[in-house]
């Protein structure tokens, strides 16, 4: 894998630092990926809360412009 260099705020490596310790990764990549998929897996359980409640038809006329003619 490639390796890059990223330029952050002293107060966002400090942020990574504390980040890393608490969720005991091995690097800030492995950090920052994990905290993605935490993010991305909480939006899908959001997501998937909100389509639960409604009907498919009312999501689906909800998502509908004025205009269209489907």
């Amino acid at each position: 894998m490639e390796k890059t260099t990223i330029q952050v705020d002293l107060r966002t490596l400090l942020l990574l630092k504390k980040l890393k310790d608490d969720l005991k990764t091995k690097s800030y990549d492995e950090t920052i990926n994990k905290l993605a998929n935490i993010k991305i897996k909480s939006e899908l359980e959001s997501l998937s809360g909100v389509l639960n409640k409604k009907p498919l038809k009312e999501i689906l006329r909800d998502l509908r412009d004025e205009d269209d003619k489907f």
